[in-house]
């Protein structure tokens, strides 16, 4: 557990004299909830669901928060944290890999290579209380309290808080574990009544045993954590009495991941109705507890405090998955349903009432809680104080940096065995970690460093990963686009054919090589691979786009003759009736569309998906193989089949 240096502090202090004495008495909470959407908020507000957040909106300043991709938590709480992009402050997914046996464990706050606001308020000797937050665990040694991100995976275990396997405490210091245990909720305390307003569910049902992977005890915890992390906040608020408080609360986003597809969605049949009888008002319910958990901080507030409710990013609710037959279960959505968007409000001490914030962004974050502080930012914070919202004087001035070069990654990584597997499976649980590589932060920082024009920076990490993952196709693809941003057209085309070769199906990689086949002044190779993109990933818009301007059309791949374009509506219908549940109808229309257009390759791919949706694999085998005699070419028909055979002959 790191100490923090005095140094920190006599820089801070030396700042502060140099801008002409001590900072105001401004207190500031920062109230994160994940996942909160402003255009849901939008509708629920305009029916008068969320009084609070229209208080908030009515009497304080509003924006939506532009968020960064990749649109993971981790990531993006860490960047409001410190004022920094992912690329200074180190963290780069949900887990980070052991150097010494290549495991995968959760990310640590060991790994955070930059000061975060707790640490730069309480070396300016502004008390900091931290609840929840992504990263903090192990917590750090300062004058404040942390309560870390661990504590609520404790509730999992039968041998209390803290857990028999833990050698380290959950929270700083770590008597703070007592004085809050009466506030921590486990799943297993939620009342039937507690859990009613949420979802519908039988006494029975409710009553099974926890068990993480199923719905309802995802929610359970869910809602649990959330209660918790709420009301450990609050008590801190009111007895630590705090100069900054920070609180994370998870439950809308997991509730969103869990039941989001079931969001006003009408029509739905078979098991997705069966869902969305019992789980189909639980997002909307999560949401006015949100505005219900806002209430309480605006009650708690006085006036010298400023409320900052801020979400990372938003989410895409009410949408089925695009392909049903891959992802058997479409409650696991990751992050691919994440929208850029959030929300930031901005309410209390120092605020214009009815301002509108302009584009703010995730490191204007931390800057702006410095200035509600009286602190300076830093030069190396890239963020911007949101003068537009504020009533206070700020000063233009910055420090140069709060860094004292102490912080980066620690030898060894920080181990709670039992909490790292729980944190692990949950993740799984959402879908955050399928597919996930073993250096998944690092692609993820190299893709940062690519979007924002550090291309050296990207290709020397791409290569470094390709030496330790050769046969990793997605590597070649992003080093492909490394090159070629810097001109190396034919080393950029090098690594794409070895992608290709290692993944037919790597749309990416034909629509990178028909890009640079572009730029070489080879239009028709380009537009082949531009149809080859749209073959395999109809929806794929940049290729579409590209060959709208080639070509003037966006559909060079559509069906030929009216025919095959009435069976390809028919199937088009046939794969909404089967994203709803409703098979029987998805069946008889592709019977249809068989019969109009009998050689028509599509329509025998749509009936293997929904065939492997009813789980019936051996219809869908038998479909996709007469695809497959109809265009003996196609990768996607291929590859799907052979997925599916070995599947059959696991079993």
């Amino acid at each position: 557990m790191r100490i923090r240096s005095a140094l920190l502090l006599l820089v801070v202090a030396l700042v502060l004299a140099s801008c002409g004495g001590n900072p105001p008495e401004g207190k500031v909470i920062l109230l994160g909830i994940d996942g909160l959407d402003p255009l849901a908020i939008d509708l629920l507000m305009s029916e008068g669901e969320l009084p609070n957040f229209a208080r908030l909106r009515q009497d304080g300043a509003y924006g939506r928060l532009i968020s960064q991709k990749p649109l993971l938590s981790p990531i993006l709480w860490t960047t409001m944290a410190t004022g920094k992009t992912p690329g200074q402050h180190g963290i780069g997914h949900f887990v980070a890999v052991s150097p010494s046996t290549g495991e995968k464990l959760p990310v640590t706050s060991d790994l955070r290579r930059v000061e975060a606001l707790w640490n730069i308020a309480a070396a300016a000797g502004r008390k900091p209380a931290v609840v929840g937050w992504w990263a903090t665990w192990p917590p750090e040694t300062l004058d404040g309290v942390i309560v870390s991100d661990h504590t609520a995976y404790h509730f999992l275990f039968e041998e209390g808080f803290t857990g028999a396997a833990t050698e380290e405490a959950t929270s700083h210091p770590p008597e703070l574990a007592e004085q809050i245990a009466p506030l921590l909720r486990r799943p297993r305390d939620l009342t039937y009544e507690e859990i009613a307003p949420f979802v519908k569910v039988s006494p029975e049902e409710f009553s099974l045993p926890f068990d993480l992977s199923d719905d309802l005890g995802h929610f359970k915890w869910a809602l649990a954590t959330a209660k918790s992390y709420r009301d450990v906040g609050l008590d801190l608020w009111k007895r630590e009495r705090p100069d900054l408080a920070m609180v994370y609360i998870e439950g809308v986003d997991s509730t969103s991941h869990l039941f989001g597809h079931l969001f006003r969605v009408e029509g739905l049949a078979g098991e997705l109705a069966d869902q969305q009888a019992k789980f189909g008002g639980t997002v909307e319910a999560m949401y006015r507890f949100a505005d219900e958990l806002v209430g309480l901080y605006l009650e708690a507030i006085d006036d010298d405090t400023t409320l900052i409710v801020a979400s990372d990013h938003g989410f895409r609710l009410g949408e089925l998955h695009d392909d049903p037959s891959r992802v058997r279960d479409m409650r696991r959505v990751s992050e691919r349903f994440h929208r850029l968007e959030g929300i930031l409000y901005i309410y209390g001490h120092g605020v214009k009432r009815h301002s509108r914030i302009d584009k703010p962004i995730l490191v204007d974050i931390a800057p702006t809680v410095l200035a509600l502080l009286g602190l300076p930012a830093g030069e190396d914070m890239p963020g911007r104080v949101l003068t537009e919202a504020l009533e206070i004087p700020t000063s233009p001035e910055r420090i140069v940096s709060y860094e004292t070069g102490e912080r980066g990654p620690q030898e060894g990584v920080a181990r709670d065995a039992e909490v790292d597997q729980a944190v692990l499976d949950r993740l799984e649980a959402l879908g955050y970690l399928g597919g996930v590589q073993s250096a998944e932060g690092e692609r993820n920082l190299a893709a940062i460093a690519f979007e924002e024009g550090r291309y050296d920076e990207a290709r020397e990490i791409y290569r470094r990963l390709i030496e330790a993952e050769p046969e990793e196709p997605g590597l070649r693809t992003s080093l492909a686009g490394a090159l070629g941003a810097t001109g190396d057209y034919e080393g950029a085309l090098e690594q794409l054919e070895v992608a290709l070769e290692l993944d037919p199906l790597n749309v990416e990689a034909y629509h990178n090589r028909a890009v640079i086949h572009e730029r070489q002044g080879h239009p028709d190779l380009a537009i082949g691979d531009y149809n080859t993109v749209l073959r395999y990933a109809p929806d794929y818009e940049p290729s579409r786009a590209a060959l709208l301007r080639l070509t003037g059309s966006a559909s060079a791949n559509a069906p030929k003759g009216e025919a095959e374009q009435q069976a390809g509506f028919l199937a088009e219908k046939a794969s909404q009736a089967a994203r709803r549940g409703d098979y029987e109808t998805a069946l008889t229309l592709l019977d249809h569309a068989e019969a109009i257009a009998p050689q028509y390759g599509l329509v025998f791919q749509y009936r293997a998906n929904v065939a492997y949706l009813m789980g019936d694999r051996d219809a869908a085998i038998a479909a996709l193989e007469r695809a497959l005699k109809l265009e003996p070419d196609n990768a996607l028909f291929r590859e799907n089949l052979t997925r599916l055979q070995a599947d059959s002959t696991e079993r």
